[in-house]
């Protein structure tokens, strides 16, 4: 019989795999969730106010290089306004003066051209052909480093009017000659700007005449003729390169207003490119049109009034549904470009895509622990289940008796390896203990869901005695040691055929045998089986004493007794030592009548109420109603010789 699990836990009991992978990956996902997220949440922050640190750090050296461009221009005009040779106008002294302006335009590498007007019509300019735009419009030949244009003697016959080509040493590579009378320096802004303030001044945007594109420029009067004007010029185009924030981020970008919130130049080439083209054109139209170039000039705009934010803080906007942060910073210089300013643009999420990066990346390293911990969780669960299923398999024979000695499992595991030599000392003991106690109550002892072993009560069985007969003349004639051997396979051989037909061996009784069937274990045909194992054990004995005879061993001629009745069946004794057994009138009937055999020459007796429950099954001849020893009634009596020809038939 094996050992049940009990129904109320079938109903929720699930594998140990699955109980333990469940319980690992949920360990993992808990575990690694609220770290994930903290540091998500502790990263983008950090990554927010990193990339604003970075922000401003960028936008600074952003701005202190558009700064520092238009100092070293401002340097650049203000030493050339103390230069004596630059007085006179050319062709005096013109070497010297190239030489000079050459020289001031190396240590300004962002200024497009250095040049000087004067109050006769004349213009002294040298241009860096370093830029394609600017070679690409003076059509440069090979080699070119800079480009001197040369106006003089406007109002006489002999007028010059050239374009020479210089190399990097300032060596002619050749010239050619240029119209003059649609440039004249005293008709251009910076010129009239300085005169008209006899100071420095800063102009622009405005298209300048040799090159025809959008500049700024720097000028001042010389120190010894306020009507000499030297100037710098810085293209628009550099102005845009110096503006190129995609170190803060790829969509990052900055520009430069005015102070009439008019867009100066803008990083972005696309940009630019159109609003040069506007500058070229018309001044004004650039007002008119400025809010269409970039989406946050107007916000921009609000935010110069706002003293928090018009010098240099970060301000958080909404911009076409996008979080973004914006800087202003003044780019004023030495007094000039008053009231322009540089915004530097930049999308939140661009600052805390590192962040975000690094959330999937931490995502993708918890599902892969995720993943191993299932793995692990799969494999120790079946290396863990494995052994303990064979410790289930184990209790399960355990609960059947089969208490044959096997090896004890070994596993990894210390408890599973304590509760393996736990299960197999019990294996010991109930193998022990069966030895003594009929093993049908056995099983009902060590099974919890089996039918427990009941007080005593009322209920009718068949019991069998058997005898030896002689047997105290057998211990005399032979060794103790030999009557314990002849004894011992006699009881194994009549204790298997006992077991053999549903019957339970209650009590050994010195060389005697009691024998129940109908309890522990119901049985409907319990008398049939008592006969049947009565002949059975007779037939088996008789072939035990022939080979006893050939072998020189005593005889164990074996007398039963069968009776069918009421008995008093369960567990009887003190509180503290319990014996299974049966008691009444009926096991004492059957002790008589395996005593009667004496008396009759027979082996095997039967009441007749056995003779009763068989019916004609068997070969039952009648010896009459017996007056039994402390009866006062007789009882029917009955050999038991065989099987009858009818032994098929089954009682329903």
């Amino acid at each position: 019989m094996a050992v049940q699990i009990p129904r109320s836990l079938l109903g929720w009991s699930r594998p140990l795999r699955l109980h333990l992978g469940v319980l690992v990956v949920a360990s993992l996902i808990c575990t690694s969730t609220p770290i994930i997220w903290m540091a998500f949440s502790q990263g983008r922050t950090a990554a927010v106010a990193a990339g604003a640190q970075q922000m401003r750090e960028m936008s600074m050296r952003l701005i202190e290089g558009y700064r520092n461009t238009l100092q070293a221009g401002n340097d650049a005009v203000a030493l050339a306004s103390t230069l004596q040779q630059l007085a006179s106008p050319p062709p005096g002294d013109i070497r010297a003066k190239e030489t000079f302006l050459i020289e001031a335009l190396r240590n300004v590498p962002n200024a497009t051209s250095i040049y000087a007007g004067y109050p006769d019509g004349s213009y002294l300019q040298v241009i860096s052909t370093v830029r394609d735009d600017v070679r690409r419009t003076l059509a440069v030949p090979e080699g070119t480093a800079f480009a001197v244009r040369t106006v003089a003697r406007r109002d006489r016959p002999d007028v010059i009017s050239t374009l020479r080509f210089l190399d990097n040493r300032a060596g002619e590579i050749s010239a050619r000659n240029v119209e003059y009378a649609s440039f004249d320096p005293r008709e251009r802004p910076w010129y009239r700007a300085v005169v008209q303030d006899h100071a420095p001044v800063s102009v622009g945007p405005y298209v300048a005449g040799t090159l025809q594109a959008p500049t700024l420029t720097i000028a001042a009067p010389t120190r010894d003729d306020g009507k000499v004007v030297v100037g710098i010029n810085i293209h628009l185009r550099t102005v845009s390169r110096l503006l190129d924030a995609s170190a803060i981020s790829p969509r990052a970008r900055a520009y430069i207003i005015d102070d009439g919130d008019y867009l100066v130049a803008h990083s972005d080439p696309a940009i630019m490119g159109r609003l040069m083209a506007l500058w070229s054109r018309a001044r004004g139209a650039i007002g008119a049109t400025s809010d269409g170039f970039d989406s946050s000039l107007p916000t921009v705009a609000r935010l110069r009034q706002d003293p928090a934010f018009a010098d240099g803080g970060l301000a958080r906007v909404t911009l076409d549904g996008e979080r973004y942060l914006i800087q202003i910073a003044p780019i004023a210089v030495s007094g000039l470009f008053t009231g322009s300013e540089a915004a530097i643009v930049v999308p939140l999420d661009d600052l805390v895509a590192q962040a975000n990066r690094l959330l999937l990346h931490n995502l993708l390293i918890a599902a892969g622990f995720v993943i191993a911990g299932v793995a692990a969780s799969v494999l120790l669960s079946r290396m863990v289940s494995r052994s303990l299923n064979q410790l289930a398999e184990e209790a399960r024979r355990i609960g059947d008796l089969d208490i044959r000695e096997k090896a004890v499992s070994h596993s990894w595991i210390t408890e599973i390896n304590m509760l393996a030599t736990a299960l197999a000392a019990s294996r010991r003991a109930i193998g022990q203990f069966a030895l003594y106690v009929p093993r049908e109550v056995v099983r009902r002892i060590v099974d919890p869901e089996g039918p427990a072993i009941d007080k005593a009560k009322r209920q009718e069985v068949t019991v069998l005695f058997t005898d030896i007969r002689d047997f105290t003349t057998i211990s005399e004639q032979h060794s103790p040691e030999e009557v314990v051997d002849t004894l011992s396979a006699y009881f194994e051989l009549l204790n298997g055929i006992a077991e053999h037909h549903g019957g339970t061996v209650i009590q050994y009784l010195g060389d005697s045998i009691f024998v129940m069937w109908n309890a522990p274990v119901e049985d409907i045909r319990h008398a049939e089986h008592g006969c049947r194992c009565a002949l059975a054990m007779k037939a088996a004995v008789d072939v035990l004493n022939e080979d006893s005879r050939r072998d020189g061993l005593p005889e164990l001629v074996t007398r039963f007794g069968l009776h069918t009745g009421p008995a008093v069946v369960g567990s009887f004794g003190a509180a503290s030592r319990q014996q299974y057994t049966a008691m009444g009138d009926t096991i004492n009937v059957a002790s008589r009548l395996e005593g009667l055999n004496k008396e009759f020459d027979t082996s095997i007796l039967v009441s007749g109420a056995t003779r009763d429950a068989v019916g004609d099954r068997f070969d039952l001849r009648p010896r009459g109603p017996v007056q039994l020893k402390g009866r006062a009634g007789k009882v029917d009596v009955w050999e038991l010789a065989g099987a009858s020809g009818k032994a098929g038939h089954r009682q329903q």
